[in-house]
């Protein structure tokens, strides 16, 4: 909002949980302490901060309406499937904005939103901070994200299952 521009400099990106790392020079830069998103409790006040359809920056208030949170969004549907829901508004344009606790601690960055139409109707995502830090850390440290992955994949065992695999029931 002081007017500045940076070139920034990317160190790494992560399209899963559509993260990336920029490097800034700068001086007097403000930062958000995070906070350990495990601690968030559904029912807090929080603030989404963005430039939503691109009027200028703003904050909405809302509460948590869940955690652990899954979306079918992204490549193949294969992204984070640990979001926090939040009824403050997020709209086209506040993706990457902050998700803050009424400490002023970072407890997540704004991702999604759940529209049929493409505007809030209060069903917003954002990547908890634990997990943003822990994508910020390998992607400085080692250029890449590492994940495990099983090769296994779950679905509901409908009744045509059950009667396949000689189940009682589904």
């Amino acid at each position: 909002t002081d007017g500045r521009s940076f070139d920034a400099k990317v160190v790494g990106t992560d399209a899963p949980s559509d993260l990336a790392v920029l490097k800034v020079d700068g001086s007097n830069l403000q930062t958000l302490p995070l906070a350990d998103s495990e601690k968030v409790r559904v029912g807090d006040v929080v603030l989404a901060f963005g430039n939503p359809l691109g009027i200028g920056q703003t904050v909405t208030m809302g509460i948590v309406s869940a955690k652990g949170r899954a979306t079918a969004v992204g490549p193949a549907n294969d992204s984070y499937q640990d979001f926090i829901q939040t009824d403050a508004p997020i709209n086209e344009g506040n993706s990457g904005g902050a998700l803050v606790n009424t400490q002023g601690e970072l407890i997540g960055i704004n991702s999604q939103i759940l529209s049929p139409s493409g505007g809030n109707i209060g069903i917003g995502f954002a990547i908890p901070a634990n997990m943003a830090h822990n994508v910020m850390t390998q992607l400085i440290d080692h250029g890449n994200v590492r994940r495990g992955l099983l090769g296994v994949s779950v679905q509901a065992v409908t009744p045509d299952i059950a009667r396949s695999l000689h189940l009682d029931n589904a």
